[in-house]
């Protein structure tokens, strides 16, 4: 009957746990599209004012790259959110 229990709390901290994980990436993964759509609707408006494509691809190629560098810095304090969160839940 222990056992049970303990295997019920252990199935209950693993879904909580889940359910932090994926909180935490899915606002990574929003953040960083909500970016790369902004780098798009640029390249759109530069080729539709005229702008050259190899030019445009260019700036579109630098915007994601940007994107892609400011996402991953925030990559250290997601983790922390995440261990925070799961020293919480082991309180």
């Amino acid at each position: 009957m222990a056992e049970a229990a303990q295997g019920r709390v252990q199935a209950a901290v693993e879904s909580a746990v889940q359910g932090l994980e994926r909180e935490q990436i899915r606002a990574m993964q929003d953040r960083l599209s909500r970016c790369s759509l902004q780098c798009s609707d640029q390249a759109k408006d530069a080729l539709d004012s005229g702008g050259s494509e190899p030019r445009v691809r260019g700036q579109l190629d630098a915007c994601l790259a940007t994107c892609g560098d400011q996402h991953l810095r925030l990559v250290p304090a997601m983790a922390k959110k995440m261990r925070d969160g799961l020293a919480n839940i082991q309180q």
